[in-house]
């Protein structure tokens, strides 16, 4: 259930109808936006006298809401939700939020030289997997904390906030002290303790959408994360599995537009891992932000034939240049910048 609020409320009707509804069993959640205050009841609302609150003097209107995610619900915070990455670059708001690197990171050299070259092709953010979730247990599995090492020695270099995926509860802590955004890769889109944990944190999440995973099921995931405490959440879009074969995946960009009307989160698409070819990169990248994409996760190497993990998917730095030029040409026709 939400409150709408009329316009020039007073604090002593708000703190009337909160009063009211925390009376039926729930907590309430208040979400302030430039034009409309909203209530938010959070729990078992069933037990709220609904006509009571609506005809309270302060109360424009009560809704019911019938979807279980609450806090990642765009009812309950209409406004568009935009999330610091870290020194300074922003996730949800106009400017287009580009990240950009190598699936892994495999030495010093091959991580602060993409870095330099994704920064100055205009990237907001580094990238780079340390710890390697691999369908073969023969194959990369990542360089561990010596990946979380030259990250953040990438990220001394350049000033761009790193983005790597966690695999255990057991890393959390690390994590919240190391990197500045944590990935949560489809795998673990419903690895429910590390989600809890993650509530926990300060950092930035960003939530891959699980292989075969409902819109549904995805932003449940967000509420995990969010009921902890932490409502710093980015959904990604990584493509889901069909009966298709001939990409890796199949990159659902009605999911963007589908997010976007239900919830406040912002939404970025990742168009490697969903079509598992270079070649096709650029084209979903700008299809992406054509449907409303807030931002792209994008896989750059320095030589893709030669990459432990995922060569064939990632694009050369002159390649992420190239598709960058024509981001900037795209984006205000779409009401973006880039």
């Amino acid at each position: 259930m939400v409150v709408i609020m009329k316009r020039g409320f007073t604090p002593e009707q708000m703190e009337e109808a909160v009063r009211v509804m925390e009376a039926g069993g729930v907590k309430v959640m208040v979400s302030k936006g430039a034009e409309t205050t909203i209530l938010g009841a959070e729990g078992n609302a069933e037990g709220i006298d609904r006509e009571k609150l609506s005809l309270l003097p302060g109360v424009e209107r009560v809704m019911r809401v019938t979807e279980p995610y609450k806090k990642a619900n765009r009812k309950y915070h209409p406004e568009d939700t935009v999330i610091d990455l870290g020194g300074g670059a922003l996730v949800g708001g106009e400017k287009l939020a580009v990240i950009a690197g190598p699936c892994s990171v495999e030495s010093e050299e091959q991580i602060v030289g993409v870095a330099r070259a994704v920064k100055a092709s205009g990237a907001a953010a580094l990238r780079g997997g340390a710890f390697k979730p691999r369908t073969s247990p023969y194959s990369f599995q990542g360089m561990g904390n010596d990946g979380i090492r030259l990250l953040q020695q990438a990220r001394a270099a350049t000033g761009l906030p790193i983005v790597t995926e966690i695999m255990s509860t057991d890393n959390v802590e690390m994590f919240e002290m190391c990197v500045d955004v944590i990935q949560v890769g489809a795998r673990n889109m419903q690895n429910f303790d590390l989600l809890k944990q993650l509530g926990k944190t300060t950092k930035p999440i960003l939530l891959k959408r699980g292989l075969s995973s409902t819109i549904e099921e995805w932003l449940m995931s967000a509420e995990y994360i969010m009921a902890g405490g932490n409502e710093k959440v980015i959904l990604c879009e990584r493509g889901i599995r069909t009966f298709e074969t001939f990409t890796r995946n199949t990159l659902d960009l009605s999911a963007v537009l589908a997010v976007k009307q239900l919830s406040h989160l912002p939404v970025v698409v990742d168009p490697s891992h969903a079509c598992g070819k270079a070649w096709m990169v650029e084209r979903m990248s700008l299809a992406a932000v054509a449907a409303g994409a807030d931002g792209l996760i994008v896989e750059v190497h320095n030589d893709p034939k030669n990459a432990l993990c995922d060569g064939a998917q990632s694009i050369t730095p002159e390649q992420f240049d190239s598709l960058m030029g024509r981001l900037h040409t795209l984006a205000p026709c779409v009401g973006r910048k880039a």
